[in-house]
């Protein structure tokens, strides 16, 4: 399988700065998109940081990733691969808390982090906040992370219904963040991939005006036009924060 790929970031209409993040890393077959938080210029500095510390960490590790991929996928290669994206993602978490300890105008300072690692016929995540991925097959759009936010777990929890979550004014309050604790818990996951696979990586300011069955129909057009289609819309729709979106296919 080969892979194929497109990345954008805008800061939008209402922001004057764009605290996004994103990589895209084809020969290793990782992405990751962070959205950061904190004032002067705070989120700017913990987005590129975490994406570049939790980049190199994989990359350091790469046995991990062909020790995976050399043989049949079992317990002991999963465990090991899914480590590496958590352990990943702790790292930039004790780096980036460090950075706001040491400097006051940055403290409290925090990103989400996105990320994918495609390894043979699988992809492994790895999940903070409330960017989310998405994985269009068979023109369907699913979305595989789940989201860290108090509205989320108070659905989950039954405390507000879905419908009540619609009229709430604080949607976009976090419960996980790199960065602003020197821990954090990660969510991952490993899933099968075949070829024809699609996967959408965005901060939320673009999901925030994206209907989910929108995702397949951007990418039903050609391939290279997705990111900028994805742009165009949010800040169509209001663009009131930064927006970022990165574009994966599995091809033959």
């Amino acid at each position: 399988m080969r892979i194929r790929s497109c990345g954008k970031t805008d800061v939008g209409k209402r922001r004057k700065v764009n605290q996004d993040a994103f990589l895209i890393d084809e020969s290793l077959g990782f992405f990751i998109v962070a959205d950061g938080m904190g004032g002067h210029a705070g989120g700017e500095v913990a987005s590129t940081e975490t994406v570049e510390a939790v980049h190199d960490m994989v990359v350091r590790n790469r046995r991990v990733i062909d020790q995976f991929t050399a043989a049949p996928i079992s317990r002991e290669s999963s465990l090991a691969i899914s480590r590496l994206m958590e352990s990943s993602v702790q790292s930039a978490t004790y780096m980036v808390y460090g950075m706001a300890e040491q400097s006051p105008a940055h403290h409290g300072m925090g990103t989400t982090v996105s990320a994918m690692l495609l390894a043979g016929a699988y992809a492994v995540t790895a999940q903070v906040g409330d960017s989310r991925i998405y994985c269009i097959r068979d023109g369907e759009s699913v979305q595989l992370t789940e989201d860290h936010t108090l509205v989320n777990w108070q659905i989950r929890e039954g405390v507000i219904t879905r419908e009540q979550a619609e009229h709430v004014s604080y949607k976009n309050i976090i419960t996980r963040a790199v960065g602003s604790k020197d821990y954090v818990d990660v969510d991952t996951q490993i899933i099968s991939v075949s070829v024809g696979d699609r996967f959408l990586l965005c901060s939320d300011g673009l999901h925030g005006y994206l209907e989910r069955a929108e995702i397949s129909q951007i990418f039903a057009g050609p391939f290279e036009d997705v990111c900028d289609q994805m742009i165009a819309l949010a800040n169509g729709r209001g663009g009131k924060d930064n927006i970022t979106a990165v574009a994966v296919e599995i091809t033959d």
